[in-house]
């Protein structure tokens, strides 16, 4: 009878076992989702890459160095005498020309000083006429009469000589005090920009004054000193020889084009510290561009490649063989392109060898491809594109997006109440 119901307990046992395996398999088989189709699989193994097409086009070799703005002459003006400033004919700032009258120092005292050796000469002149009247006379005695002794008539001609002397001095004084009362005027040495105004008018300045009155910097040309590395100097000077060469200014960042000059003249030493040459350019500067003392980046055109193949230089990679490139072919799979590469000028790279014209090559996502890789394409202006749908998802035409985290989550949360109802059913 104790066989009979131990018998009886355990008949369902079988029954709810394979119930549980069953909801168990069904919670996996929804929480594993479907399988993958193999559409999707292919789709999986393309690499999302960005290509650009190699061109045949000119490309400009430049030489860049820093360098610092210079004006073309830069003019201390002081007083070349003594005296009261009792006038000022500038302003701050202003441009002048060459001759320009500036200040004017009082000119009374040297006015004076002319008049006083004026009249000493017109003195010396006097006596000098006499003399010359006396020692004519003598001459005519000692010729005609002997009257006059020959030592008289000789004494008489070093009279005329010595006040011949005091004549041409009191001329040199007069020239002197006319020169000082032009001083007193102060002119523009050259043609420029005026700067701050350093002395006032009333005070009295002096000939020997350390500190200037004004300074005049001539802005229109305007000069830049830049410096090169001097194994670039040989070959600037053979292309100098043959031509001008173009110098663009740029600003402090680099990215604003301030002036185009041309070069001027390289310096006939290099710098031993540091292993660089002087270079110097000269710039119109019509517009103010350039300012004294401005720090500025110099591109230097040295020549200009026709007709050569460049790709981005993003798209050049370097390995144990050399540089070499990933190149897109019809059925987008890619090849690796050994390259030769002569020169890269900024975000271009000349290939000498390597690739041809209009070729698609890959500039980004190299990382994960290798030889043989399908790549799926898009263009630099396509790219932007997409990076920018992606940044604003209110656009218009941005589709909505599923988080595939949630749709786990309710698929777990959909399988937990499976499990419940199981369970409350077995009960």
């Amino acid at each position: 009878m104790r066989s009979n119901l131990l018998k009886s307990e355990w008949a369902p046992l079988p029954v709810a076992a394979l119930l549980v395996l069953f909801i168990l398999a069904s919670f996996f088989t929804a929480c594993s989702g479907p399988s993958p189709s193999p559409a999707r699989a292919n789709a999986a193994q393309a690499v999302q890459v960005t290509v650009a097409p190699a061109q045949k086009q000119d490309l400009p070799i430049y030489l860049t160095g820093l360098g610092s703005i210079e004006a073309f002459y830069t003019v201390s003006v002081k007083s070349r005498v003594d005296g009261q400033l009792v006038d000022v004919k500038f302003k701050e700032g202003e441009s002048v020309k060459k001759g320009a009258l500036l200040a004017v120092i009082d000119p009374r005292p040297y006015q004076v000083q002319l008049d006083q050796a004026q009249s000493q000469l017109f003195k010396d002149q006097a006596s000098l006429r006499d003399a010359k009247l006396n020692y004519q006379r003598y001459k005519d005695l000692l010729q005609n009469s002997g009257a006059m002794s020959q030592q008289q008539v000789d004494t008489q001609q070093a009279t005329v000589d010595q006040l011949d002397g005091t004549v041409r001095n009191d001329q040199a004084t007069v020239d002197n005090a006319r020169l000082n009362l032009v001083y007193c005027h102060i002119t523009a040495p050259v043609s420029g920009r005026i700067g701050l105004r350093l002395v006032d008018p009333g005070n009295i300045v002096h000939a020997a004054d350390t500190n200037p009155m004004l300074v005049i910097t001539e802005l229109q040309p305007i000069t830049a000193i830049f410096t090169l590395s001097e194994d670039q100097l040989p070959n600037v000077s053979q292309h100098m020889n043959k031509s001008t060469l173009q110098v663009d200014a740029y600003s402090r960042d680099d990215a604003t084009k301030l002036a185009t000059g041309k070069l001027l003249t390289i310096d006939n030493e290099i710098d031993q510290t540091t292993g660089t040459g002087k270079l110097k350019a000269v710039f119109e500067n019509k517009a103010n561009e350039l300012w004294p003392n401005q720090f500025v980046n110099i591109h230097l055109l040295l020549e200009t490649q026709k007709n050569v193949t460049v790709v981005p230089s993003a798209a050049v990679q370097r390995g144990p063989q050399g540089n070499y490139v990933y190149v897109m072919k019809p059925d987008k799979t890619v090849e690796v392109r050994p390259v030769t590469i002569p020169v890269t000028q900024g975000n271009l790279s000349e290939i000498s060898s390597g690739i041809s014209p209009d070729e698609l090559v890959v500039t980004d996502g190299q990382d994960k491809l290798q030889q043989g890789s399908h790549v799926e394409p898009h263009t630099q202006g396509e790219t932007r594109n997409a990076q920018s749908a992606t940044a604003n998802p209110s656009a218009p035409n941005a589709a909505p997006s599923t988080n595939p985290a949630q749709a786990q989550h309710a698929r777990r949360g959909n399988a937990s109440g499976a499990n419940q109802n199981s369970g409350t059913a077995s009960q």
